[in-house]
Order: structure tokens, then C-alpha cells, then sequence
């Protein structure tokens, strides 16, 4: 790769994966191998849960389908020599213009999932963003990765939002995610067709699945269980929350249906560092949002995993830019898969993407070296597809490098 790789002192300090990760990491030559490859590693009900989406599974479906909705348009003769993929957002530069998503439970897909994700995620100088729904104490992964983001679901309840506020900012995380799309749990039927649920319920199906995955259930749940304990929801409330097998799990979430603007604004006045609203999907939203005291917006219907029938987000990411104007940045994850996928979402008003499946189907293939390897097939992409486009510099992918050949239009640009 060009300017934006990762050092090779940063690359040299990651641990060495076994001789079985080496083999599955020769095997995946994109992030869609990850997936493949994972659905035979992991149990049924956890492969369900991440890959999973809610009731028919549209809104996945058109988050992979808009991208061959667009087509690139490149300029020749261009002298790309010394194209980078470093990408500068909000006061520090990235080696590249994407980062890790939220991923819940991860823990319970890959060994310590969340620090394979935030340690690989700063090993290759990029931004990883840790799940509210974790399974490990966020001021773990605080300590690990300090430049961590934390992504908070919270409840309509004054007291449990200052007081998670409090936690937060102790654990000396300087940037705050809050998640707004998900003020119920959505109607995940292929979750519980495939025996995945919250409690995990024990049952005869259960352990069958654990005992003809033999690596995972040995090298991830037992190693869990033995070096850690029984899994908890550790980041839903100040106090620890339940364990992944208690009938207290919903009760212990709270409350999220009551969550309103009055609510964000106590959080900006309590919350001093970056705060980001994450689950726009309408430019009415994201002008309300900035008025609103956030310092970025991500366009985002939750992977698919939410309310059903939504648009992909790049669908209506031109509309977010466009009623933004640059006060603030736009941020985009759902449906990312390839390097031309982050470039198509520059192009349409993103100045940063963020993606998650791949990288956690990563970790629970190969932990670290499989998320690290993950970063670098992606980047390899970007920068790969920057130099056919013409382009040296991400702030160069604009609209008229895209062309629309089917499918609903795209915001105001005309595609």
C-alpha cells in the first residue's frame, strides 16, 4: 500500500495468529470471505444474531443492493503516484477513511471481542467505536485503547444518564456515540428460528450447536467462561448488569422508549467531550441534530437490525450533506463490504464510513491478526480503487465520478 498504511512497528507489535488462523486468513481475499468462512465456525444462533437483520431482512437487502445502483466514472492520464488514504476527522488524521462500528455481544462471537476490535483498530490508526452492548466493562477497553469511542444506549431516565455520563467520562473516553434508532427491540425472527436469544436459553439445541463447533465453543465460550466468568451486559447501567442467561436481561436495558431531544440536550450540556448522534435517516433529523449541540451525524439504520423497509443509508446520505452544509461531519456505516463501496459514500457527502460484521466474523476467525488482516484488505481496496479512479486524495471522490444505473435516485445531485 501507498502513504496510509500502518507502520511496520505497528504491524510487527501484532500477536501472531495459530497455524488454523493463518489458513483461514490465506482464504480471505475480501470481507465477504469472513463471513462465508464464519458461518461453519461459529454455532447457528450466534452466526444469526450478527448476520441477522429484522422481519423480511429489506433494509439489509437494499444495503448491499444500492451499491450496484452507482457506477464509477474515472478519469485518465493522472499522475497517482502519491495518492493517500489518510482522511483527517475532527482534529486528528486516520490512515483511512473508515473505521469499526458498534458490534454487540461481540464477546460472545470472538474471544474478548471488543479488545480485538479496539486494539487492532489503533494498531492500524484507524477509529474503532465499542458496543453499549458489550459483554466487557468499557473502562477495560478505556484503558487498552484510550482512543476508543464508546456507542451508549440509554434510557428516558434523568438519574441513569447522568450517572452512566459520569462513568463514562471517568473511563476517560472522549467521545460519546448515542444511538437513537433503537427506542424498542426490533422483531428479529431469524434470530430466534436459529435458537438465538437474549437470555440465551440453554437447550438440547444449543449444546448440539456448541459441540460440532468444537473451536469456537473451546476456544471462545469455555476460554471465556473459565478465564472471565459467565458473560454479563456490563455497560447497560452503572451497576453490573445481568449475566447472558438472566431473565432479567430486558428489565436491566431500561426504559428507551421515553428518550426525546430534551434529553439529548441534558446530555451536550452535561457531556463535554464529542458527541455524535447516531441513527439519522432523514435531513430534517440531522438539521435538528446540529441545532441540537452535535458535534457529527451517522446516517445509519442500524445494519438492518432495526425498523424494516428502510432505505439504505446511501440513499439518502446526499440529502443529510446537503442540509448539513459542512456545519458538522457526516458519518455513514451500513452495508460497506468493499474499498469502492467507502468510495461511493465519499462521493455522495460522507467524510468518514464505518462498517461492522466483517470485522467481528474477523476476530472470531483469527482474533487480532484476523480483524488486522480484515483493515488491511479494505484499505488495500480503497487505495487500489483510488488510483483507477484518478484520484489522489479522498477529499477528490465527488459526484462526478458516479454515474446512476437503476434503482431509486440519490439525494439532489442528479445521479
Amino acid at each position: 500500500m501507498k502513504d496510509g498504511a500502518p507502520s511496520a512497528a505497528a504491524l510487527a507489535s501484532a500477536p501472531t495468529p495459530g497455524w488454523l488462523a493463518r489458513r483461514r486468513l490465506k482464504r480471505a481475499l475480501s470481507l465477504d470471505d469472513f463471513q462465508k468462512m464464519a458461518r461453519g465456525f461459529l454455532p447457528r444462533p450466534v452466526y444469526a444474531y450478527v448476520a441477522g437483520a429484522s422481519e423480511t431482512g429489506a433494509t439489509l437487502e437494499d444495503n448491499r443492493a444500492v451499491y450496484r445502483d452507482l457506477a464509477f466514472l474515472p478519469k485518465t492520464l493522472i499522475d497517482v503516484s502519491k495518492r493517500t488514504t489518510r482522511t483527517r476527522l475532527f482534529d486528528r488524521d486516520y490512515t483511512q477513511p473508515f473505521g469499526i462500528a458498534p458490534v454487540g455481544f461481540s464477546a460472545l462471537t470472538a474471544y474478548r471481542g471488543d479488545l480485538a476490535l479496539a486494539k487492532s483498530a489503533a494498531r492500524a490508526g484507524i477509529p474503532m467505536i465499542m458496543s453499549g452492548a458489550s459483554l466487557i466493562r468499557l473502562e477495560e477497553v478505556a484503558a487498552a485503547c484510550p482512543d476508543a469511542w464508546f456507542q451508549i444506549y440509554l434510557p428516558g431516565e434523568e438519574e441513569v444518564i447522568l450517572s452512566m455520563l459520569d462513568r463514562v467520562k471517568a473511563a476517560g473516553f472522549g467521545t460519546l456515540v448515542l444511538t437513537v434508532d433503537m427506542p424498542v427491540v426490533s422483531n428479529r425472527e431469524t434470530n430466534y428460528r436459529a435458537g438465538f436469544s437474549a437470555p440465551l436459553r440453554p437447550s438440547l439445541r444449543l449444546a448440539w450447536d456448541g459441540m460440532v463447533r468444537p473451536e469456537w465453543t473451546v476456544g471462545t465460550f469455555l476460554r471465556t467462561i473459565v478465564q472471565h466468568g459467565m458473560p454479563h451486559f456490563e455497560n447497560a447501567r452503572v451497576e453490573r448488569g445481568p449475566a447472558i442467561v438472566s431473565r432479567n436481561v430486558v428489565r436491566a436495558m431500561g426504559a428507551r422508549d421515553h428518550l426525546n431531544w430534551d434529553h439529548f440536550d441534558l446530555i451536550r450540556r452535561t457531556w463535554k467531550g464529542r458527541l455524535i448522534i447516531k441513527g439519522i435517516m432523514t435531513a430534517g433529523d440531522a438539521v435538528k441534530a446540529v441545532a441540537h449541540g452535535a458535534d457529527a451525524v451517522v446516517v445509519s439504520n442500524h445494519g438492518g437490525r432495526q425498523l424494516d423497509s428502510l432505505p439504505s443509508p446511501l440513499r439518502v446520505l446526499p440529502h443529510v450533506a446537503e442540509a448539513v452544509g459542512g456545519k458538522v461531519p457526516v458519518l455513514m456505516d451500513s452495508g460497506i463490504r468493499r474499498g469502492a463501496d467507502v468510495l461511493k459514500a465519499l462521493a455522495l457527502g460522507a467524510d468518514f464510513v464505518f462498517a461492522g460484521r466483517p470485522f467481528i466474523f474477523a476476530a472470531a476467525l483469527a482474533g487480532e491478526a484476523g480483524v488486522g488482516h480484515a483493515i488491511g484488505l479494505l484499505g488495500e481496496e480503497v487505495n487500489r480503487d483510488m488510483a483507477l479512479l484518478g484520484i489522489t486524495d479522498t477529499t477528490q471522490m465527488t459526484p462526478d465520478l458516479l454515474m446512476r444505473i437503476g434503482g431509486v435516485p440519490f439525494g439532489h445531485y442528479g445521479l
